[in-house]
Protein backbone atom coordinates (compact mmCIF):
# COMPACT_ATOMS: atom_id res chain seq x y z
CA UNK A 1 0.00 0.00 0.00
CA UNK A 2 1.83 3.62 -0.82
CA UNK A 3 2.61 5.09 2.26
CA UNK A 4 0.56 8.41 1.33
CA UNK A 5 -2.34 6.48 3.45
CA UNK A 6 -0.49 5.55 6.01
CA UNK A 7 0.74 9.40 6.33
CA UNK A 8 -3.05 10.46 5.99
CA UNK A 9 -4.34 8.23 8.82
CA UNK A 10 -1.72 9.94 10.88
CA UNK A 11 -1.99 13.19 9.58
CA UNK A 12 -5.64 12.63 10.68
CA UNK A 13 -5.07 11.65 14.20
CA UNK A 14 -2.87 15.14 14.82
CA UNK A 15 -5.42 17.05 13.30
CA UNK A 16 -8.32 15.87 14.36
CA UNK A 17 -10.51 16.78 10.76
CA UNK A 18 -10.39 15.32 7.38
CA UNK A 19 -10.07 18.93 6.20
CA UNK A 20 -7.01 19.93 8.59
CA UNK A 21 -5.65 16.62 7.53
CA UNK A 22 -6.12 16.87 3.64
CA UNK A 23 -4.29 20.78 3.82
CA UNK A 24 -1.51 19.04 5.49
CA UNK A 25 -1.42 16.70 3.29
CA UNK A 26 -1.59 18.78 -0.11
CA UNK A 27 -4.86 16.23 -1.38
CA UNK A 28 -7.94 17.17 -1.28
CA UNK A 29 -10.61 16.26 1.58
CA UNK A 30 -12.05 13.56 -0.96
CA UNK A 31 -9.01 12.04 -1.47
CA UNK A 32 -8.20 12.09 2.33
CA UNK A 33 -11.26 10.40 3.18
CA UNK A 34 -11.17 7.67 0.51
CA UNK A 35 -7.60 6.86 1.67
CA UNK A 36 -9.12 5.96 5.35
CA UNK A 37 -11.95 4.14 3.61
CA UNK A 38 -9.66 1.87 1.89
CA UNK A 39 -7.15 1.43 4.94
CA UNK A 40 -10.15 0.68 6.97
CA UNK A 41 -11.42 -1.74 4.51
CA UNK A 42 -8.16 -3.62 3.94
CA UNK A 43 -7.87 -4.02 7.80
CA UNK A 44 -11.51 -5.13 8.35
CA UNK A 45 -11.49 -2.78 11.35
CA UNK A 46 -12.83 0.39 11.99
CA UNK A 47 -9.92 3.12 12.58
CA UNK A 48 -12.15 6.45 13.48
CA UNK A 49 -14.85 7.78 14.64
CA UNK A 50 -16.17 10.34 13.04
CA UNK A 51 -18.71 12.91 14.66
CA UNK A 52 -19.64 16.45 13.27
CA UNK A 53 -17.13 18.18 15.46
CA UNK A 54 -14.15 15.94 15.22
CA UNK A 55 -12.55 12.67 13.92
CA UNK A 56 -11.31 10.62 17.07
CA UNK A 57 -8.98 6.86 17.05
CA UNK A 58 -10.87 3.67 18.14
CA UNK A 59 -8.40 1.77 20.71
CA UNK A 60 -7.42 0.01 17.58
CA UNK A 61 -6.66 2.69 15.42
CA UNK A 62 -4.66 4.55 18.43
CA UNK A 63 -2.51 0.96 18.66
CA UNK A 64 -2.42 1.07 14.99
CA UNK A 65 -0.98 4.86 14.68
CA UNK A 66 1.57 3.99 17.26
CA UNK A 67 3.30 1.00 15.21
CA UNK A 68 2.86 3.62 12.17
CA UNK A 69 4.40 6.07 13.21
CA UNK A 70 7.58 4.32 14.21
CA UNK A 71 7.62 2.29 11.08
CA UNK A 72 7.53 6.18 9.08
CA UNK A 73 10.28 7.75 10.93
CA UNK A 74 12.61 4.33 10.44
CA UNK A 75 11.58 4.78 6.85
CA UNK A 76 12.10 8.13 6.79
CA UNK A 77 15.61 7.90 8.15
CA UNK A 78 16.69 5.05 5.69
CA UNK A 79 15.61 7.56 3.28
CA UNK A 80 17.69 10.26 4.66
CA UNK A 81 20.62 7.95 4.83
CA UNK A 82 20.53 6.89 1.01
CA UNK A 83 20.28 10.94 0.10
CA UNK A 84 23.32 11.24 2.07
CA UNK A 85 25.39 9.12 0.49
CA UNK A 86 24.85 11.17 -2.84
CA UNK A 87 25.44 14.30 -1.73
CA UNK A 88 27.85 14.05 1.16
CA UNK A 89 31.47 13.46 0.00
CA UNK A 90 32.65 10.73 2.04
CA UNK A 91 32.23 6.71 1.94
CA UNK A 92 33.88 4.39 -0.08
CA UNK A 93 35.36 4.41 -3.81
CA UNK A 94 36.28 1.01 -5.54
CA UNK A 95 38.17 2.27 -9.21
CA UNK A 96 40.05 -0.38 -11.90
CA UNK A 97 43.08 1.25 -13.42
CA UNK A 98 45.49 0.29 -15.69
CA UNK A 99 48.71 -1.02 -13.85
CA UNK A 100 51.31 1.40 -15.61
CA UNK A 101 49.43 3.92 -16.06
CA UNK A 102 48.12 4.33 -12.57
CA UNK A 103 51.83 4.47 -11.42
CA UNK A 104 53.30 6.65 -14.32
CA UNK A 105 50.60 9.22 -14.38
CA UNK A 106 47.94 8.98 -11.96
CA UNK A 107 49.65 8.25 -9.02
CA UNK A 108 50.35 11.67 -8.21
CA UNK A 109 46.96 12.90 -8.84
CA UNK A 110 45.69 10.45 -6.71
CA UNK A 111 47.44 11.73 -3.60
CA UNK A 112 45.81 15.39 -4.30
CA UNK A 113 42.59 13.68 -3.92
CA UNK A 114 42.85 12.23 -0.50
CA UNK A 115 44.62 15.37 0.41
CA UNK A 116 41.37 17.12 -0.95
CA UNK A 117 38.35 14.47 -0.10
CA UNK A 118 40.03 12.95 3.29
CA UNK A 119 36.76 11.16 4.14
CA UNK A 120 36.75 8.73 1.17
CA UNK A 121 38.28 5.76 1.49
CA UNK A 122 39.61 5.34 -2.01
CA UNK A 123 40.39 1.59 -3.33
CA UNK A 124 42.84 1.32 -6.70
CA UNK A 125 42.67 -2.21 -8.16
CA UNK A 126 45.69 -2.41 -10.56
CA UNK A 127 44.33 -4.37 -13.38
CA UNK A 128 45.65 -4.01 -17.24
CA UNK A 129 42.74 -6.35 -18.22
CA UNK A 130 39.06 -5.34 -19.02
CA UNK A 131 37.77 -5.68 -15.38
CA UNK A 132 33.64 -7.37 -15.05
CA UNK A 133 32.96 -3.51 -13.52
CA UNK A 134 29.26 -4.46 -11.87
CA UNK A 135 30.20 -8.00 -11.39
CA UNK A 136 33.40 -7.23 -9.45
CA UNK A 137 31.67 -4.40 -7.78
CA UNK A 138 33.62 -1.34 -8.61
CA UNK A 139 32.41 2.35 -8.93
CA UNK A 140 34.27 2.86 -12.51
CA UNK A 141 37.55 1.83 -14.28
CA UNK A 142 39.82 3.66 -16.14
CA UNK A 143 40.36 2.36 -19.70
CA UNK A 144 42.92 2.72 -22.34
CA UNK A 145 41.26 2.35 -25.85
CA UNK A 146 37.95 2.76 -27.96
CA UNK A 147 35.04 1.57 -25.90
CA UNK A 148 33.45 -1.41 -26.96
CA UNK A 149 30.14 -1.85 -24.54
CA UNK A 150 27.27 0.57 -25.03
CA UNK A 151 25.38 0.35 -21.71
CA UNK A 152 28.41 1.98 -19.54
CA UNK A 153 29.12 5.95 -18.62
CA UNK A 154 32.11 6.75 -20.33
CA UNK A 155 34.13 10.52 -19.25
CA UNK A 156 36.94 11.20 -21.41
CA UNK A 157 39.87 12.10 -19.66
CA UNK A 158 42.65 12.31 -22.10
CA UNK A 159 44.69 10.46 -25.05
CA UNK A 160 47.67 8.93 -25.00
CA UNK A 161 50.22 8.60 -27.58
CA UNK A 162 51.11 5.26 -29.21
CA UNK A 163 54.82 4.84 -30.04
CA UNK A 164 57.13 2.21 -31.35
CA UNK A 165 60.16 1.07 -29.95
CA UNK A 166 63.02 -0.98 -29.93
CA UNK A 167 66.54 -1.00 -27.46
CA UNK A 168 69.64 0.19 -29.50
CA UNK A 169 71.24 -3.17 -29.32
CA UNK A 170 68.31 -4.82 -30.84
CA UNK A 171 68.12 -2.58 -33.28
CA UNK A 172 72.40 -2.72 -34.13
CA UNK A 173 71.45 -6.32 -34.69
CA UNK A 174 68.27 -6.78 -36.44
CA UNK A 175 68.27 -3.11 -38.70
CA UNK A 176 65.83 -0.16 -38.13
CA UNK A 177 62.59 -1.32 -40.37
CA UNK A 178 61.64 1.20 -42.41
CA UNK A 179 57.97 0.61 -43.77
CA UNK A 180 55.17 -1.67 -42.50
CA UNK A 181 56.12 -4.79 -44.57
CA UNK A 182 59.50 -4.66 -42.57
CA UNK A 183 57.44 -6.04 -39.35
CA UNK A 184 57.46 -9.35 -41.02
CA UNK A 185 60.98 -9.80 -40.69
CA UNK A 186 61.45 -8.91 -37.08
CA UNK A 187 60.70 -10.13 -33.36
CA UNK A 188 57.45 -8.73 -32.30
CA UNK A 189 56.43 -7.86 -28.50
CA UNK A 190 52.76 -8.19 -28.64
CA UNK A 191 49.97 -6.48 -26.74
CA UNK A 192 47.49 -9.46 -26.39
CA UNK A 193 44.39 -6.88 -25.49
CA UNK A 194 45.47 -5.09 -28.66
CA UNK A 195 42.31 -5.55 -31.29
CA UNK A 196 42.93 -7.81 -34.16
CA UNK A 197 44.32 -11.09 -35.28
CA UNK A 198 47.99 -10.51 -34.93
CA UNK A 199 48.13 -7.26 -36.61
CA UNK A 200 49.43 -3.74 -35.28
CA UNK A 201 47.33 -0.76 -36.71
CA UNK A 202 50.04 2.00 -38.17
CA UNK A 203 48.49 4.45 -39.90
CA UNK A 204 50.30 7.78 -42.62
CA UNK A 205 48.28 10.44 -42.89
CA UNK A 206 44.33 9.41 -43.26
CA UNK A 207 45.13 6.10 -44.03
CA UNK A 208 45.46 3.23 -41.33
CA UNK A 209 47.23 0.20 -42.29
CA UNK A 210 46.88 -2.98 -40.21
CA UNK A 211 49.64 -4.89 -40.37
CA UNK A 212 50.35 -8.07 -39.74
CA UNK A 213 53.30 -9.31 -37.51
CA UNK A 214 55.03 -12.10 -35.98
CA UNK A 215 55.27 -11.95 -32.56
CA UNK A 216 57.75 -14.07 -30.32
CA UNK A 217 56.66 -12.78 -27.21
CA UNK A 218 52.91 -12.05 -25.77
CA UNK A 219 51.30 -10.36 -22.79
CA UNK A 220 48.36 -8.70 -21.65
CA UNK A 221 50.71 -6.40 -19.41
CA UNK A 222 52.17 -3.75 -20.35
CA UNK A 223 55.56 -3.84 -18.01
CA UNK A 224 56.82 -6.77 -19.05
CA UNK A 225 56.51 -5.71 -22.86
CA UNK A 226 58.08 -2.78 -21.48
CA UNK A 227 60.96 -4.47 -19.91
CA UNK A 228 61.13 -7.05 -22.78
CA UNK A 229 62.09 -4.04 -25.08
CA UNK A 230 64.75 -2.64 -22.99
CA UNK A 231 66.04 -6.01 -22.47
CA UNK A 232 66.78 -6.23 -26.33
CA UNK A 233 63.72 -8.59 -26.96
CA UNK A 234 62.53 -6.97 -29.93
CA UNK A 235 59.66 -4.40 -31.21
CA UNK A 236 57.08 -3.11 -29.03
CA UNK A 237 53.92 -0.69 -29.28
CA UNK A 238 53.80 1.06 -26.33
CA UNK A 239 52.55 3.99 -24.38
CA UNK A 240 54.39 7.41 -24.72
CA UNK A 241 54.07 7.93 -20.57
CA UNK A 242 55.62 4.39 -20.57
CA UNK A 243 58.79 4.74 -22.91
CA UNK A 244 59.04 9.11 -22.31
CA UNK A 245 62.16 8.70 -20.08
CA UNK A 246 63.89 5.62 -22.04
CA UNK A 247 63.50 7.79 -24.84
CA UNK A 248 65.40 10.64 -23.19
CA UNK A 249 67.76 8.47 -21.94
CA UNK A 250 68.71 6.56 -25.10
CA UNK A 251 67.49 3.33 -23.92
CA UNK A 252 64.77 3.13 -26.55
CA UNK A 253 64.46 4.48 -29.94
CA UNK A 254 61.33 5.38 -31.51
CA UNK A 255 61.43 3.83 -34.83
CA UNK A 256 58.43 4.29 -38.12
CA UNK A 257 57.59 8.27 -36.86
CA UNK A 258 56.01 8.55 -39.90
CA UNK A 259 53.91 6.06 -39.64
CA UNK A 260 52.19 7.17 -36.20
CA UNK A 261 49.40 5.01 -34.52
CA UNK A 262 46.46 6.77 -33.84
CA UNK A 263 45.84 8.69 -29.96
CA UNK A 264 44.20 6.50 -27.48
CA UNK A 265 41.50 7.67 -25.48
CA UNK A 266 41.49 7.13 -21.85
CA UNK A 267 38.20 7.28 -20.28
CA UNK A 268 37.06 7.12 -16.55
CA UNK A 269 33.90 4.02 -17.34
CA UNK A 270 30.81 3.80 -14.96
CA UNK A 271 27.73 1.50 -14.92
CA UNK A 272 24.82 3.31 -16.20
CA UNK A 273 22.12 2.51 -13.94
CA UNK A 274 24.09 2.45 -10.88
CA UNK A 275 23.54 5.55 -8.51
CA UNK A 276 26.25 7.77 -8.15
CA UNK A 277 27.60 8.42 -4.57
CA UNK A 278 29.00 11.61 -3.25
CA UNK A 279 32.44 9.99 -3.42
CA UNK A 280 32.23 8.84 -6.66
CA UNK A 281 30.71 12.42 -8.07
CA UNK A 282 33.98 14.01 -6.37
CA UNK A 283 35.95 11.50 -8.12
CA UNK A 284 34.84 12.09 -11.35
CA UNK A 285 34.76 16.16 -11.03
CA UNK A 286 38.23 15.69 -9.80
CA UNK A 287 39.13 13.25 -12.77
CA UNK A 288 38.14 15.46 -15.63
CA UNK A 289 39.92 18.91 -14.35
CA UNK A 290 43.14 16.64 -14.44
CA UNK A 291 46.19 17.90 -16.84
CA UNK A 292 46.87 14.25 -17.77
CA UNK A 293 49.66 13.27 -19.96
Amino acid sequence: MDTSVFRTFVSVIDEGSFAAAASRMGISRSLCSKHIADLEARLGVRLLVRTTRKVTPTAAGLAYSRDLREILARLDAATEAVKATTTSQSGTLKIGSPIFYTLKVLQPHLLDFMERYRDVQLQIVLDDGTSDIVGDGFDAVIRIGNLQDSTLHARRLHAVRIMLVASPDYLARMGRPEKPADLLRHDCLHYTNLPGNLTWPLRRGSRTIRQPVRPVFFSNNTEMLHSMALNGRGLALLPEFVVRDDVKAGRLDVVMCEYALPDLPVNLVYPSGKLMTGAMRSFLDFAVKLQLD
